[in-house]
């Protein structure tokens, strides 16, 4: 039994080492598909700022990034809206390497998270 309990805390100090230290970006580039036209169009957002896509509010939050790797990840806070019934159709985190994970369930429209922007290097 204590073997079990020492092979389970051993397991959980490596996960919580396994998180990596991330910080706050400026905006975020994120990408918006109509699937009906297969219009696709890259849209520089600032931090507190949205835009609309079709018939979608979107709002950025924040954009995270790994200090480590700043071009490796992005995880953006994303609250997505429909104009139409001002429905909420997400509200969440998006992974920019795993897009899947949490993704905008839509049935026109997809927008997910390319990257973060930082003014002082990318001039989004």
């Amino acid at each position: 039994m204590r073997g079990l309990l020492a092979a389970a805390l051993v397991c959980v100090a490596q996960i919580a080492g396994a998180q990596e230290e991330t910080a706050l970006a400026d905006g975020a580039l994120l990408r918006g598909l109509d699937k009906v036209s297969g219009a696709v169009h890259d849209i520089a957002l600032r931090s507190g700022k949205s835009i609309e896509i079709g018939n979608l509010h979107v709002a950025l939050g924040e954009c995270r990034y790994p200090v480590a790797n700043p071009v490796g990840d992005a995880f953006a806070h994303l609250n997505i809206q429909n104009v139409d019934t001002n429905d909420t159709v997400f509200k969440g985190w998006m992974i920019a390497s795993s897009p899947a994970l949490n993704p905008l369930e839509h049935a026109r429209y997809d927008v997910w998270v390319l990257r973060c922007a930082m003014a002082e290097t990318s001039g989004e």
